[in-house]
């Protein structure tokens, strides 16, 4: 086992790492910039480096830093969370060249699955199912006409190099293609410096359905079923739950299934996820896999009562999966609390929280990293917290999550949060039906 892990990260994730590695006995240091001095997992560490200022590109991103502070601390592995530097299959691979383990995916693993074009071929050679679309990068515009005519519309024309909905389009007739081909192709050079292009079948009435697994070097793998993230605005997620109340029996033992041939088909080890879309008919269609921990692993953790973070650790470190496949007895929600006004677009607020207050009670958790004399910088994601609530069943949950939401407080000079958004949520006729899709917030309005 490790002695020493470093968290390439910050917020409440590194602290969420820290508490883990505390309890494993594990020495903790974790990197700041400079805007993230006075933060709790600076406190709370064994040690803390600073590697730059608050620009991400100079401190977070910065891997000669990263790197150079694993050296100086002596730490034998560097755990990078999720965002940054997570997926970068050139910092797995510095870190491997330098002898310090990288608790997350390989260099090879990464380039395999972080590659939207590459994974489907590696998924269709699985016999995991996939939405119909073009066979690898599409060569130019008449190329993207003639697969569209194939694969038949609407389509959506995707970069290979894409993330957080950029470089997207949804092309619904022949007569729109130019426009979109040319506008995604800029997006995505812009955005990622690649302006490769595949194209997919839209799908529908999409559910946003993913599969957390986990893989050892021993060529065992599992899953621990499910979570509905279809509620999300721009393709970034608002609200997690686990069970999805659209899941069937069925359903979830072949999404389980062809989620743990898509583990075995890349050798995988550690954990991820394998997402899926999943339309009104419940077909389900491979999207991508994230080779790291989400944001809304928490969901899982209270509904299996299993430290994700731990596994990751000790799959690291060698170790067997300990986890199983999984039918979930709980109901568990989570609503992401950031700093934005949902008013107004959900523009970022900034500033100092001056009056902080976390619910408590049964059944409810918090992973935050906030406190009141907390300053809330521009310079990064905008998250205050995640506010999970687990109960028997999801009407419970719902009604525990309203409670909750009704005892934060998070005030402070230009902060909003988007806290009355989940509180008008809760009450949605739909969303307590179960009755939604990723389109969800297209025609939801804030009142």
């Amino acid at each position: 086992m490790f002695k020493k892990i470093l968290i390439a990260n910050r917020g409440e994730i590194a602290l969420r790492i820290i508490r883990t590695c505390k309890e494993m006995g594990i020495k903790s240091v974790v990197v700041y910039s400079t805007a993230d001095s006075e933060s709790l997992p600076v406190r709370f560490a064994d040690e803390a480096v600073c590697i730059g200022p608050p620009s991400s590109s100079e401190s977070y991103l910065k891997i000669a830093n990263i790197i150079a502070a694993a050296e100086i601390t002596n730490a034998d592995a560097i755990h990078p969370g999720y965002g940054f530097l997570s997926e970068n299959s050139k910092f797995s691979q510095i870190c491997e060249d330098h002898g310090i383990k990288f608790i997350g995916a390989s260099a090879a693993m990464i380039d395999k699955m972080g590659d939207k074009a590459s994974a489907k071929t590696t998924m269709l050679k699985a016999k995991v199912p996939c939405v119909p679309g073009s066979k690898g990068l599409l060569k130019n515009l008449a190329d993207a006409y003639k697969q569209a005519e194939v694969i038949g519309y609407p389509v959506m024309i995707k970069a290979t190099a894409g993330g957080g909905g950029k470089g997207m389009r949804v092309v619904w007739a022949k007569t729109e293609m130019e426009e979109h081909w040319d506008s995604a192709r800029a997006e995505s050079a812009a955005a990622f410096g690649n302006d490769g292009m595949y194209m997919e079948k839209f799908v529908e009435e999409p559910r946003h359905i993913e599969i957390q697994v986990a893989g050892d070097m021993y060529g065992n793998a599992c899953h621990m079923s499910e979570r509905d993230c279809s509620i999300q605005r721009r393709h970034q997620k608002l609200v997690e739950e686990t069970p999805s109340p659209f899941m069937t029996e069925e359903l979830r033992t072949a999404m389980g299934d062809a989620s743990v041939k898509a583990v075995k088909a890349i050798k995988y080890e550690g954990v991820g996820t394998v997402e899926f879309l999943v339309d009104k008919h419940r077909n389900f269609y491979f999207m991508e896999m994230n080779t790291r921990i989400q944001v809304e692993h928490t969901i899982t953790e209270e509904v299996i009562n299993f430290d994700l973070i731990k596994e990751q650790i000790k799959l690291a470190a060698g170790e067997k999966i300990t986890g199983t496949e999984y039918i979930p007895r709980l109901h568990a929600i989570q609503c992401r609390i950031n700093a934005e006004n949902p008013l107004k677009g959900f523009i970022p607020c900034p500033g100092t929280i001056t009056d902080y207050h976390e619910p408590g009670g049964h059944g409810i958790r918090i992973d935050s990293h906030v406190y009141a004399g907390y300053t809330i910088s521009p310079y990064y994601d905008s998250m205050i917290s995640k506010l999970i609530t687990v109960a028997q069943t999801r009407e419970e949950a719902i009604t525990k999550m309203k409670r909750a939401l009704s005892e934060y407080i998070i005030e402070g000079k230009g902060i909003s949060t988007t806290i009355p958004f989940h509180q008008q949520l809760m009450e949605d006729k739909s969303f307590n039906e179960g009755n939604f899709t990723t389109k969800f917030m297209e025609t939801f309005e804030m009142k």
